[in-house]
């Protein structure tokens, strides 16, 4: 997966970024390693000059972390850059953010993991926190948390009652959905902080990777009056497979393991919601939450992730926190001006 989100000449990501590969070495031995990349992107999105950083790993030496972040940003600056912000690996359509607190939580598929140390080095380097993003833990099978009973005749009076139904994406039609997903999610994340629509090749490209492991069940489209008004991903947690698989090769043998895996994993992710705008109501996001939640217990999940939210996103987190969910992990985004060169 690391490897394929730095691969210049296959991943289409590439087509509107570059980056460039370091590493701190001490008496001849690697200790750290960091990106650095131009999003132009982004950069034409949100008409500004950041700079990013990602993929950052080191041991906890300072000063092989500051030399890091100085080449970083040297080679930032060199092409008329004027911020870094980081970690992205490599955008905000893929794991970012730096984790500083829950660190005792297993780290979920397709999540950031660190140290705690990280942050020292990080803040060490003069980078200041910029945004914070949560994880939700959503305890779908304790009572004791889940909105009373009562509600799920009250969610299907509202789903009557606004023309809403949900259907599982179908993998016989998985590129013609695809397709519906892919517009469906630029068009619901235009305005959050930080984020760049996706190319449809891009798009495919992540889908692609996803497909095997894939459970119908937890990805879903909602519909309103039969035209496509939002989706909801989740995807168990391979993470628990994947730590098993000590070579980190998916052949010969890795790849069985997975799909062997797949149908006995009990936790998830919810890895991406999106609704339209002009479909986004007070009661159409708790709606999202019961059928979540109707369909994890359905398939044997009493319990999953839903991240990342942005800390300021009220919009989301009410429903989220409404339904039990409670924040048990958070990651955060650092940046600091370029200075210009002595």
């Amino acid at each position: 997966m690391t490897r394929d989100l730095l691969d210049t000449k296959s991943n289409p990501f590439y087509r509107e970024a570059d980056r460039a590969l370091f590493i701190a070495r001490r008496d001849g031995k690697p200790v750290g390693r960091i990106a650095a990349i131009e999003n132009r992107a982004h950069n034409a999105f949100h008409a500004d000059r950041t700079g990013f950083f990602g993929f950052f790993e080191c041991v906890d030496d300072p000063e092989a972390a500051h030399g890091l972040f100085s080449a970083a940003e040297a080679w930032l600056r060199a092409r008329g850059l004027a911020t870094i912000r980081g970690p992205m690996n490599p955008s905000t359509n893929q794991d970012c953010g730096l984790l500083v607190d829950g660190f005792d939580q297993h780290p979920q598929f397709l999540t950031s993991w660190n140290p705690p140390y990280y942050e020292s080095l990080v803040r060490g380097a003069g980078l200041v926190p910029v945004k914070d993003l949560l994880g939700y833990w959503l305890p779908y099978g304790d009572p004791a948390r889940r909105p009373p009973e009562r509600f799920a005749a009250l969610a299907r009076r509202a789903a009557e009652k606004s023309n809403l139904s949900f259907r599982d994406l179908e993998p016989k039609r998985f590129w013609k959905e695809v397709e519906l997903v892919w517009e469906i999610y630029n068009a619901a994340w235009e305005d959050n902080w930080g984020f760049v629509p996706m190319a449809r090749d891009e798009f495919l490209h992540m889908a692609k990777s996803l497909q095997p492991l894939l459970l119908p069940q937890l990805a879903f489209v909602a519909e309103i009056g039969g035209a496509p008004a939002g989706f909801m991903l989740g995807m168990p947690d391979f993470n628990l497979v994947f730590k098993h698989i000590r070579n980190g090769r998916l052949l010969p043998t890795g790849l069985f393991r997975i799909l062997f895996g797949k149908s006995r994993l009990r936790t998830g992710r919810v890895i991406a919601l999106g609704i339209k705008k002009e479909f986004r109501t007070r009661s159409l996001l708790p709606l999202f939450m019961h059928e979540a939640s109707r369909r994890a217990l359905a398939v044997g999940f009493p319990g999953g992730e839903a991240s990342w939210v942005l800390e300021d996103n009220r919009a989301m987190r009410q429903p989220i926190e409404s339904f039990g969910g409670y924040v048990y992990r958070r990651w955060r985004i650092y940046e600091r001006p370029l200075q210009r060169s002595p």
